[in-house]
């Protein structure tokens, strides 16, 4: 049998027309919003040269997004998910559309303070569009396949978003780099047209959750739900101190012009690297599932990550560089794999909604309070300081993990729970 036929027999989830117009959301979406963020943060250093403003970017849309996050997972669970993505779709091309208005007018109208400051308006209203659509898009996937899918789904989704997360850095650093900020942000408007037609092309699907209840309740039933399961709630403790501390995106526009001196090309392979790695990785994981000792693993690859990030921070070699962001990515995919499959696997359809705005507190929102982290240690200690030292608390997260959490140590993906 051929490896074309071997793969098409281990990924039979891709033969379903609705679930790939569901990656096609997922690669488009992402793929735009990467994009839009790696021109903003540009944008920002290059008007302001103030790596704090940099990091605030993240923390303009967690504040939302952690915030909302309260209350959107009980709202996503009561309602039918496609109207939910199609409206933070269009949302979404709303907010693009204003920031390129707010490109025309900075230096003529605006100062770079107002601009700056009417950029993290745009990044706060995005960040309350984020705090729904990850939930929606997370209970969606569990509507487009059935359970003994959902691991070969999950994967699936990841790379679609990693992909996504590849794609938009390049071509966001490309566009900088030849046609100028006004246009890559009118590029990102019409990228986002993609994704809403892709979802208008799957059907609305069941609500899983018919009845009503109190929002007070509903939300202390997802809480409950998550720090009731010790093995969920050490993995997303684990990923989002790992993330909080060890990212080091959100002070690569330094990186790109202060350090390796490789222009907004060079940014745009830096942003794209990690996902080249984790897109690599989910290939690989397609045919080698992750089912035995995923915790020991998990571990490893999270350590591995640290190491990654530390010697990244004290490059100067623009090859070097890379290729530690790129096998930051791959072992960044191994615990975004694991997660990923535990969620689906052991949450209840009808709480789908809940404990995906449970994750969004803990791992998605890490990201940006990540970025503020970066940039304010930064302008603390450095630039690379603090780079090798979110690197090394990573690897302290890990030994507190493997001391503290024994359970973890033998964590298995079963697919039968």
């Amino acid at each position: 049998m051929s490896i074309l036929h071997t793969f098409i027999a281990k990924n039979e989830v891709l033969k379903l027309s609705l679930f790939r117009r569901y990656l096609s959301f997922r690669l488009f979406l992402i793929g735009a919003l990467n994009m839009q963020v790696t021109i903003l943060a540009y944008w920002v250093y290059d008007i302001s040269h103030d790596v704090r403003l940099v990091g605030e970017l993240g923390l303009w849309e967690a504040i939302p997004a952690i915030g909302c996050s309260f209350f959107s997972g009980h709202f996503v669970d009561q309602k039918e998910k496609r109207k939910l993505l199609l409206t933070c779709s269009i949302i979404y091309i709303l907010i693009a559309s204003y920031f390129c208005s707010l490109s025309l007018i900075h230096g003529q109208q605006l100062s770079t303070t107002a601009t700056v400051r009417f950029v993290f308006l745009g990044i706060f209203i995005g960040g309350v569009v984020r705090s729904f659509i990850g939930p929606s898009t997370f209970s969606m996937l569990g509507l487009l396949v059935r359970r003994e899918q959902l691991q070969m789904a999950t994967g699936w989704s990841s790379t679609s978003w990693y992909l996504g997360s590849v794609l938009g850095p390049l071509v966001g650093g490309l566009l900088i780099g030849t046609v100028g900020v006004q246009y890559s942000l009118v590029a990102v408007a019409v990228t986002l047209l993609v994704p809403t037609i892709a979802m208008l092309r799957i059907p609305a699907q069941q609500i899983m959750q018919k009845g009503k209840e109190p929002i007070m309740k509903s939300l202390r039933q997802g809480l409950g739900f998550v720090f009731r399961s010790p093995v969920i709630l050490s993995v997303l403790s684990l990923d989002m101190f790992a993330v909080l501390f060890g990212g080091a995106v959100a002070l690569l526009p330094v990186y790109a012009k202060d350090i390796l001196h490789v222009g907004e090309l060079g940014y745009g392979i830096l942003r794209a690297a990690p996902g080249i790695g984790a897109i690599a990785t989910m290939l690989v994981l397609s045919f080698l599932p992750l089912e035995k000792k995923a915790g020991i693993k998990l571990l490893l690859c999270i350590a591995a990550f640290g190491i990654c990030m530390i010697v990244f921070g004290v490059s100067t070699w623009f090859p070097l560089s890379m290729a530690m962001l790129l096998l930051g990515g791959m072992f960044d995919a191994v615990s975004v794999a694991i997660r990923g499959t535990i969620l689906q696997l052991h949450t209840p359809d009808h709480m789908r909604g809940r404990v995906a705005a449970v994750n969004t507190m803990f791992i998605s929102s890490s990201n940006e309070l990540g970025e503020v982290e970066s940039g304010y240690t930064a302008a603390w200690m450095g630039v690379v300081p603090s780079v090798v030292f979110g690197g090394s608390m990573t690897l302290v997260v890990v030994l507190l993990t493997f001391l503290l959490v024994p359970s973890l140590r033998a964590l298995r993906l079963r697919l039968q729970d």
